[in-house]
């Protein structure tokens, strides 16, 4: 394993983004996201996404220097056309609107059209909750997934995340896939060799698989909880796809067109503002809401978010850990 300070992981990041000729915005932006997932212990969405995000850029499946263009469609909605670029700067670009307009109607909707996407959502949910407003963010992302009962590819991994904002704490934040796990985490289990767990996915005939490299090449991965998260997966595919104008999974598949480049598509963002909703009683119906999730504490139960925090305070001060084979595939990228 190869150790790196924070510090030292952003320089690698921002060395190679800058080496593969994207803008400054952009190598700043994304080399702070995949920062921020190997900070948090989320190696699938750290600085292993590198290696796709410059593989992406080289198949001409994204912009590296795309400039946002932020519209306002309707009194309590945003849209940013990303042009092509990574949803990083498209997200950064809208915020301040979507922000503006929850705070004036109590709640609003924010859709970025034709970006690339790899990011974990909890990034943006934290962005949101440090502005008081409660969030909900969700994507499709490519033709990874089957529904339950089905054996082809057809949903991408769609993940959906919530954030709450908690007086004086972190924030109460969930951000996951409705598959029964991340893409990322099976090529890292590829990338490693070790078998995969029961239920991650099936093979070209639709039986259950243990081979990363048969799932990801020729079979389908499965959804969590069966239908209830086939169900969700398919509420994503419309919301965030034609209902804002977007692709599919399936159709962000074809675009791909046989690259293996990261996602294109759209992503769908609600804010809600508390204190619109609820005037003088925000601080009270605020401080019930510490009830349920001292309850939950109380019982023994972790608090989703909480493993990320704790991650986040070692690595603030012990740096983190990348595998040396890694290590040596960004360093070819560094140049």
């Amino acid at each position: 394993m190869t150790r790196l300070t924070l510090a030292e992981a952003h320089e690698l990041a921002a060395d190679i983004l800058r080496h593969a000729g994207f803008s400054a915005a952009f190598v700043q932006a994304i080399a702070a996201t995949v920062t921020a997932g190997e900070r948090d212990g989320c190696t699938s969405h750290g600085l292993w996404r590198l290696l796709g995000i410059v593989r992406t850029l080289k198949s001409g499946k994204a912009v590296a220097d795309a400039e946002p263009e932020v519209f306002e469609p309707a009194p309590a909605l945003v849209r940013v056309d990303a042009h092509g670029g990574f949803s990083q700067l498209a997200f950064a670009a809208g915020l301040p609107l979507l922000a503006e307009k929850a705070r004036r109607n109590g709640i609003a909707a924010m859709a970025i059209n034709r970006c690339v996407h790899f990011s974990a959502l909890w990034v943006e949910m934290e962005a949101l909750t440090e502005l008081g407003l409660v969030a909900l963010a969700c994507n499709p992302t490519q033709a990874y997934v089957a529904p339950t009962g089905g054996s082809r590819p057809l949903f991408g991994t769609n993940p959906i995340a919530f954030g709450w904002p908690r007086p004086g704490g972190q924030p109460f934040v969930f951000d996951f896939a409705t598959s029964a796990v991340a893409r990322g985490e099976i090529e890292l289990h590829r990338r490693s060799g070790k078998p995969l767990p029961s239920g991650w996915g099936v093979d070209r005939q639709g039986r259950p698989s243990d081979d990363a490299a048969e799932v990801l090449d020729h079979g389908a991965m499965l959804t969590f909880g069966e239908h209830k998260g086939s169900a969700l997966s398919a509420m994503i595919e419309l919301i965030a796809g034609p209902l804002i104008g977007d692709l599919t999974s399936v159709e962000s598949a074809a675009f791909d067109a046989g690259h293996n480049a990261l996602p294109y598509h759209g992503e769908l963002i609600i804010a809600l503002d508390p204190q619109r909703f609820l005037g003088e009683q925000a601080d009270a119906q605020l401080a019930r809401a510490e009830t349920l999730f001292e309850a939950i504490q109380g019982q023994g139960a972790r608090l989703p978010s909480q493993r990320r925090y704790a991650a986040r305070a070692k690595s603030l001060v012990e740096g983190v850990e990348i595998a040396d084979s890694l290590y040596q595939d960004l360093i070819a990228l560094r140049g």
